[in-house]
């Protein structure tokens, strides 16, 4: 009977061991070659599976089209921080929002939207946000509140905006493909990012800011010459990378290499002929990228002993057994989803959770809700971004806040930065709604392009 029960073991140890503070992709490995070797012991686990070990790693990432093209978006996001890209953006955005309120606020939320994907886990794209706009928030006298909830918005939203890291994963895992996965969200997304603005227009428009008195500001460049260098230049490239892969006209691997080359290019162009910013990047990269392949790494040992013991079965048996709807599957699913999210990134979500979860999800039937199985699988992978991006903004255990207050002055307290952003996860809950509604909103946009 404890064969039986092996599964459900490693889960608990799994869980127990994450809180340790060890690397996760080492826990995951750990755990798996532990169970398989107490496997060896009591005649339950062929020691002959243990080759199979190198060939599974192999396969998971040498054999995707898909991983290749992660190492040169983290570095394209790296790049266009150390440029100093975020940096002009924020201020290009302020000079041409100059007469709107709440400017600040609204220029915040585009660059989460532009800048943020290519940070790769929300840690780094909160931490990029924060250096880049909440001192000049805090000079021109914006409530701390709201600095704070709109850098937290800003750093979430663009998590889940395509051509994010996360949309990768999530199409790999839920075997879809990527032009679909990126399309999917898009419609929530700028859905969310338009309430964001009007709330944060209408705050700053209610509860006017004291003026700033400050002399004029004579800008480097004039307009058009700032707007191209500082707008027209990162956004293009952002947009030629989204483009080329959604199109069709070149793999993920190939759009994302001309997405590197030319954040390299902007490195030189913005920072001057540089190599020790080049060296900088290339260096924060391959830290980056190693932290996110140990865990894929990890992640594949880990599913394979998991799998030889019966894993893919725990989740639909539980269902089975609670005799629910499908509709109920799906809502229990995305509430343990929103739960983890306090605790672990999405890295280690997409990597280890819902594989577990995947087969109960895998033969719901939505069919008659959504229009096809197909649809319904990507109406499924856009409510799990969804959910998991309100996850990580949700206070007490927001994952993006404690990044936030790591961040940022430390006169902002923990505090404020709950109330700042309470509201918005009462926005975010309300889209989750409509999405959940009304389907047509993330299938409209792949089945009208592709």
């Amino acid at each position: 009977m404890l064969v039986d029960y092996l599964p459900h073991l490693m889960i608990l140890v799994l869980a127990v061991f994450l809180f340790t503070g060890f690397p996760v992709g080492g826990i995951l490995a750990g755990v798996a070659i532990g169970f398989a070797l107490f496997g060896i012991v009591i005649d339950e686990f062929p020691t002959a599976s243990l080759f199979l070990i190198p060939y599974k790693v192999y396969s998971s990432i040498g054999e995707s089209l898909i991983y290749p093209a992660v190492p040169m978006l983290l570095f394209m996001g790296v790049a266009l921080e150390i440029s100093g890209a975020a940096r002009g953006l924020l201020l290009c955005l302020q000079r041409i929002l100059a007469r709107v309120p709440g400017n600040m606020c609204v220029s915040v939320i585009l660059i989460g939207l532009l800048l943020a994907p290519m940070a790769g886990v929300v840690g780094a794209s909160v931490a990029t946000i924060t250096l880049a706009a909440l001192p000049t928030m805090l000079e021109q006298r914006y409530r701390p509140e709201i600095a704070t909830g709109v850098i937290a918005a800003a750093g979430t939203l663009g998590v889940i905006a395509p051509p994010a890291i996360m949309l990768f994963f999530l199409s790999d895992a839920l075997d879809l493909t990527i032009a679909n996965m990126f399309l999917a969200p898009i419609v929530p997304i700028f859905g969310l990012a338009a309430i964001f603005i009007i709330y944060f227009v209408g705050t700053d428009m209610i509860w006017k800011r004291p003026t700033v008195a400050t002399a004029r500001k004579d800008y480097e460049y004039s307009l058009p010459v700032h707007i191209l260098r500082s707008l027209v230049l990162p956004v293009g490239l952002i947009v030629l990378v989204l483009g080329s892969i959604i199109a069709g006209w070149v793999t993920p691997s190939e759009s994302a290499a001309v997405g590197a080359i030319g954040s390299a290019f902007l490195i030189f162009i913005y920072r001057g002929f540089d190599m020790s910013l080049l060296r900088r990047a290339l260096f924060r990269t391959m830290s980056i990228t190693a932290m996110v392949f140990f865990v894929v790494m990890g992640a594949s040992i880990f599913s394979l002993v998991f799998r030889f013991y019966g894993g893919d079965d725990i989740a639909s048996g539980l269902f089975d057994r609670m005799n629910i709807s499908d509709f109920g599957i799906l809502l229990v699913v995305l509430l343990i989803l929103f739960m983890l999210g306090f605790f672990i990134d999405w890295i280690e979500i997409t990597l280890v959770s819902l594989p577990i979860l995947y087969p109960a999800l895998k033969f719901l039937d939505f069919t008659d809700y959504v229009g096809s199985p197909q649809l319904a699988h990507l109406w499924m992978g856009a409510l799990i971004a969804l959910v998991l991006q309100t996850s990580f903004l949700t206070p007490p255990f927001g994952f993006a806040l404690f990044f936030l207050k790591g961040s940022a002055p430390p006169e902002i307290r923990m505090a404020t930065i709950y109330r700042g952003v309470v509201p918005l996860v009462l926005i975010q809950l309300l889209m989750i709604g409509l999405v959940l509604g009304f389907p047509a909103i993330v299938t409209w946009l792949p089945t009208t392009l592709l």
